[in-house]
This record gives structure tokens, C-alpha cells and sequence, in this order.
């Protein structure tokens, strides 16, 4: 999961009802990477029996703004709630629950209904503040049967993890940690009070955000530190449960082997696979019986694993990335302590994960930094953060939005004499070609590509700026005019690699209502709740003809990845979003723009593997590289929408059938999984 994500997730964790208590005021901080104040919860309950909820929530620029009140019935789920303010992309938020005549009855800016009022159900907001978390548990605790049903539909559940004490000057409180499950694709964990009146005392992203009461927030490492313990202990069992380890030799026979290199579909051939290695490549016939296991790949295409060159990993993205057929992440940001956790783990096999290539995050000291990563004042701050990440194994870093420029030379010099490339946003009130002139490797984002064009030097990148200025001017921009041309032709010349990120994008031409079309293709499997999540809009767009704009932007944003691939450009599929499903749309937009769709999937994963400098080890299919595989439903290669019928994923040793892992998560399959047996289990069977 993303940050992004993370405040997506803070407005549907709204998801959820609860409880009022007396009258009481109860405060809460936000806090982010390393205890930067980045917002605050005010949570009023009146003598006229409402709840008023004050929720702000800013970092890297952006956020969520809510006002909320609401009435609880005496079951603890909403009588009536309302929601105004703006989400984290500047849309506006209005959104009103009531029940008349035993009739629940909803309207947001997404969505309206009604429907019969099941006795104990809850609304689920679609945009409101961590405060219905709250609410939801505080039902959910009130009742014998352990569940909750949820309007429109679904069923939350909930166990208790652990306790643990936290102080307070000379208070003591004991707290528990508890597992939500049955909104979204995976637990939510939720600090409570314990006593007759339950309620919310903290909630804990690891590694980026803690919501706390105001007053505890020293408790908020030891309560990190626990809830990460209990997280890592639901990730191993997921990978027991999930995970088939393909210890001696296994056979895939019949495949059509993908050339990455080549952008090129082979004939049927055998591959053998021993300790996640490829040993040998046959055009067909193998002997079994040297073998330990078969696979029948019955003509199915053989890729190697993808790889999404734009993620910000998280503990419990694994199962949706494998299950997509992506092997490799590069990280492109992260809390460094949790990273190197993530990776240890990932490398011990002990959860559900791709294997990371990390690029160390490095920005400036701003009201508006990013706090992840380092975040310095002056070079020789820079530089030692640079050393950190060149002793920890980083293959580059990535420069962000508040870095000052007055350093920015000398230290993309020093990070290239420590052999690590460098790439990033344009620090602000620099364009492109500066950060080119000064050394940059590679640009994320196609909005950063084109601001070249769009910005003024006073024009303050940091804040929604840098999202709203193309989406109102690229429409207009002339992309055969000399210099756009020349601009395209220095990024090709001096090589320099283009992570678009195009289908997160599409949030920019999005309106209130409409399924996002980055996963209008996949809705229909995901679970209710997910579905309803997929019409709300990020992006202000008042009329019509702001979204037709919007809209033209958009389209002429994927046309000028298209003209840079066919310039030489290197361009790298990368996404920013939501794991495995929005590497498929990418490549969908990659085709879109000119790619052939054999050219989309060598870019995810002979050019991954290149940039990500492990091409070596993966990316194609070769004798003595990873076997890092997946096997593909229909042929990718002539419709790139195939690539989302994966039914056999080969990941360091192990297999995964991702069918398996979809249902684990909610997710209707997109393939039936693709079975590996022994040789004489295989045999009985025909």
C-alpha cells in the first residue's frame, strides 16, 4: 500500500459506525514518519445526543479535510451521519445516511440508495473520518454473534489480538489491538480502550502514521512495535496457507516461452526447474522420471515474473502482487526501518511478498516534506544519507519534491560516485531539463515529465498544484511543436528512463459516480464493498466541461508516452497504486499509446529487470537465471488483457495459484489455478 493509499484508507475507514458515550470531548494527534504532527481528530459528544468530528489530515501536500455528525440509534449503529469537506486530491465530500420508516436511505457525491433496514446493520460511509472506525467497533463489540452486517452490504467481524499497558504521566490504561475483517482485501488492526464502553484510542499504520489520543503519544512506538508482532504472526499463516514450496526439480511442459529480450512468442518447449533456478530448456519430450513434480502448461505462454518498477511496499500487499504475476517490486519510498524489515522477511520466506529492489528516499526539510526516508538540510546531510543507502545494498536513491535545488548537482554527483543512480520528482521551482542538466537517471510520473512545460518559477510543485495544472493544460499543449520535439529527443538522447505511473492517473478525468476506469475491468470480481470504493472521485471536476478537458489531458498524457517510447526513450511500468491490478492496466495504457502488446510486456520485465539492475538474476527466461514464472491464460502477446488470466505463479522456489490467493482475499479468480503434481499423481489422473 502506498501513501496514497494510506489516506484513501483514512477516508473509507469510514467504512464503519459506533457508539457515543457521555458528554466528552476526546482529542486525538496524527503523526507521521518519525512523530511529525501531519493533522488532528476532534471528536465532540454533545448533551444533545450528537457527535461532532473535526478531521484534518495533511502530508506531502495533500489530504483530507471532514467535518462529521452524526446520531447513533441504541444499537450503536447510525441513526443519521453526514460527512462535508474535501478528500485528498481537493474533491468534495458530501455524503448523508437516515433511516425513515424502517428504511435505510444513503446519497453520497458517488453514490444513492435504499434499501429495507436489516435489524443491527451499520452504514458503511464512503468518505468519512478514522471516527467511524470507532463506531463500528463499539457495535460490533455490543453484540453476542461477533458480526456486523453493513449497508449497502457486507459483514465486518472482529477477534481481539492483544493487550498491552500504556502511561500517561501517573495514569495507566489498558488497551487492546483488534483484527477488522470483511471490508477490503485485508485486516484492519484497531487499538481500543478495554472496559464496559469500549472505544477508539489509537490507530496505527507501521512505518508512516500513528492516530493517537492526545496526551499517549509516547505509548505510540511500544504499540507500533506490538501491533507489527501480531501483523507479522496473520502474514506467516497467510503464507503457510498460501505457499507451495517446490523443493528438487519440477517440470513445465508445453509451454510457449515469451523472449523478453526480443519481444518475441516461441514454440511449445519444456523447462526444468530445480531450487527455484532454470536448468535446462528443451523443445519438448522431457523424461519425468527424474523429476519431482509436472506442470502440464497445455500451450499456455510462459513469462517471466513482472515487475512493477513504481511501488511503495507495505506488509500486506504480497498476495495481490503475486497473484498478478509480479515477482519484483522496486520501492520507491518507504520508512527505512520498516523496508529493511519488509525485505528480511521477504527473503526469509516468511510472508507473501515479491522480492524488493529498494531506492533509498531523499528529500528536504520543508512545512510540506515527505517524511519518509531522509529528509536533509544541506549536502553534507545529503551525502550521508546517500552512504546509508549504498551500504544497505540500494541501487539508487529518489530525489523528492522539497529537496533543495542549491544541492541538488552536487549530490546527484556523489550519488553516481557511490555507482547509484538517481531519479525522482523536480524538486520544486526547478523544471525536467534542470534536473536533467544536473544528472538525474530517470523521472517518475508522467505529470513531472510534462510540468517541464507548464510550470513558472514561482509555481510551488509541493502542494495539488502539481496535479491540477496538467490535468487544466495539457490539453492544450502542441506536442509536434520544436520544443516539446527537442525535449523528447535530450530525454532520448541521454537515455533518460520515464516511469509514467499513467494508470494512477486516471483519477485526474474521473467524476463522482463513475467506475475508475483503471479497473473498470476487474470490478465485477472484487468484493462489494471494493466495488463501491472504485466511484469515488479524488479530483474536483465541477462541470462538464472541466472534465471534458480533464479528460483530453488524460488521453494526451498515455499519446505522449507513445511518442517517447518510439523517440528511444526508456520507459518502465511502474504504478503507485494498488497492487497487481494496476500493473495490468498500465501495460493496457502502454498498448493504448502505440506499444504492440509484446513491447508492453517486455518493458515489465526485460527492462525491469535491466533498470532495476538484477538482469542478471530475472527478466528473462535463461538458463541459470531465477525462476521467477508465470503462466498466462490465451495469449498475452496478441491481447495484453490476457495478462490478467494468470494461473500459475514461480516465485523464488515457490508456487502460488492465484486463483487461491483471490479467494483467500475476496477476489472472484481470473483463471483456474494451474495445479503442479507428481509425475505419478499426474499419470493416474489421465
Amino acid at each position: 500500500m502506498n501513501r496514497s493509499d494510506v489516506l484513501g484508507l483514512i477516508l473509507m475507514l469510514v467504512l464503519l459506525p459506533g457508539m457515543v458515550g457521555a458528554a466528552e470531548t476526546i482529542e486525538y494527534v496524527a503523526l507521521v514518519d518519525g512523530g511529525k504532527q501531519a493533522g488532528h481528530q476532534k471528536v465532540v459528544h454533545g448533551d444533545d445526543g450528537v457527535t461532532r468530528v473535526d478531521f484534518l489530515f495533511k502530508d506531502n501536500g495533500r489530504g483530507p479535510e471532514l467535518k462529521e455528525e452524526y446520531v447513533l440509534a441504541a444499537d450503536g449503529t447510525f441513526a443519521t451521519y453526514s460527512v462535508k469537506g474535501a478528500s485528498t486530491f481537493g474533491a468534495p465530500v458530501d455524503e448523508n445516511f437516515r433511516v425513515e420508516n424502517g428504511v435505510a436511505i444513503w446519497k453520497s457525491t458517488s453514490d444513492a440508495g435504499e434499501q429495507p433496514l436489516t435489524a443491527g446493520a451499520a452504514y458503511s460511509p464512503l468518505g468519512g473520518s478514522p471516527q467511524s472506525l470507532a463506531v463500528a467497533f463499539s457495535a460490533l463489540s455490543r453484540r453476542s454473534d461477533g458480526k456486523l452486517p453493513l449497508i449497502p452490504s457486507g459483514t465486518l467481524t472482529m477477534r481481539t489480538v492483544t493487550e498491552l499497558d500504556v502511561v500517561k504521566d501517573a495514569e495507566t490504561r489498558k488497551v487492546q489491538l483488534v483484527m477488522l475483517t470483511g471490508v477490503g482485501f485485508t485486516p484492519t488492526f484497531f487499538w481500543a480502550t478495554v472496559g464496559p464502553q469500549p472505544r477508539m484510542f489509537a490507530f496505527i499504520f507501521p512505518g508512516y502514521l500513528q492516530l493517537i489520543e492526545s496526551g499517549w503519544q509516547a505509548n505510540g512506538p511500544a504499540l507500533e512495535a506490538r501491533q507489527k508482532e501480531a501483523e507479522a504472526d496473520a502474514l506467516s499463516d497467510l503464507q503457510r496457507r498460501l505457499s507451495h514450496p517446490l523443493r528438487g526439480t519440477t517440470l513445465i511442459r508445453n509451454a510457449r516461452i515469451f523472449d523478453s529480450e526480443l519481444a518475441t512468442l516461441g514454440p511449445a518447449s519444456d523447462l526444468l526447474i530445480e531450487n527455484g533456478r532454470i536448468v535446462s530448456i528443451s523443445g519438448g519430450g522431457e523424461e519425468t522420471a527424474r523429476v519431482d513434480r509436472v506442470v502440464d502448461a497445455g500451450g499456455r505462454v510462459l513469462l517471466p515474473g513482472l515487475f512493477d518498477m513504481h511501488g511503495h511496499v507495505d506488509a500486506w500487499q504480497g498476495g495481490l502482487h503475486l497473484a498478478a504475476g509480479v515477482t519484483t517490486v522496486r520501492d520507491m519510498g518507504n520508512d527505512n526501518a520498516t523496508l529493511q524489515q519488509l525485505m528480511a522477511d521477504e527473503r526469509n520466506g516468511r510472508r507473501m511478498s515479491p522480492s524488493i529492489v529498494a531506492a533509498g528516499f531523499l528529500e528536504g526539510e520543508s512545512p510540506m516534506s515527505a517524511r519518509n526516508g531522509f529528509v536533509v538540510n544541506d549536502l553534507a546531510g545529503a551525502k550521508q544519507a546517500v552512504d546509508w543507502y549504498a551500504r544497505h545494498g540500494y541501487q539508487q536513491i529518489k530525489i523528492y519534491n522539497s529537496f533543495p535545488k542549491e544541492i541538488l548537482r552536487e549530490t546527484v554527483s556523489y550519488a553516481h560516485s557511490r555507482d547509484m543512480r538517481v531519479s525522482g520528482h523536480i524538486p520544486v521551482f526547478l523544471r525536467a531539463q534542470d534536473a536533467i542538466d544536473m544528472g538525474y537517471d530517470e523521472i517518475q510520473h508522467i505529470n513531472q515529465v510534462l510540468l517541464n512545460f507548464l510550470v513558472e518559477d514561482t509555481t510551488d510543485t509541493r502542494t495539488l498544484e502539481r496535479f491540477y495544472l496538467p490535468a487544466k493544460r495539457i490539453a492544450d499543449m502542441n506536442f509536434d511543436a520544436r520544443p516539446v520535439q527537442d525535449y523528447i529527443a535530450l530525454l532520448a538522447k541521454n537515455q533518460i528512463a520515464i516511469d509514467p505511473t499513467l494508470a494512477t492517473f486516471d483519477f485526474i478525468r474521473q467524476r463522482p459516480g463513475d467506475m475508475s476506469q483503471a479497473f473498470a475491468a476487474i470490478a465485477d470480481h472484487m468484493p462489494p464493498d471494493v466495488q463501491r470504493g472504485f466511484k469515488v472521485a479524488e479530483f474536483d471536476i465541477p462541470d462538464d466541461a472541466t472534465a471534458a478537458r480533464y479528460a483530453k489531458s488524460y488521453d494526451k498524457m498515455v499519446d505522449f508516452v507513445g511518442r517517447m517510447y518510439r523517440a528511444g526513450v526508456p520507459i518502465l511500468a511502474g504504478t503507485d497504486g494498488l497492487a497487481g491490478f494496476t500493473l495490468q492496466r498500465e501495460l493496457e495504457l502502454y498498448v493504448k499509446a502505440g506499444m504492440t502488446p509484446a513491447q508492453a510486456l517486455q518493458v515489465a520485465t526485460w527492462t525491469g529487470a535491466k533498470y532495476a539492475r538484477v538482469l542478471d538474476d530475472r527478466g528473462s527466461i535463461e538458463v541459470g537465471k531465477r525462476a521467477d514464472l508465470i503462466l498466462v491464460d490465451g495469449d498475452p502477446t496478441a491481447d495484453i488483457a490476457d495478462i490478467r488470466k494468470v494461473a500459475l505463479v514461480i516465485k523464488s522456489g515457490t508456487a502460488y495459484y492465484p486463483g487461491e490467493v483471490h479467494e483467500a482475499l475476496g477476489i472472484k479468480p481470473f483463471a483456474a489455478p494451474l495445479r503442479i503434481e507428481p509425475p505419478a499423481q499426474q499419470a493416474s489422473q489421465q
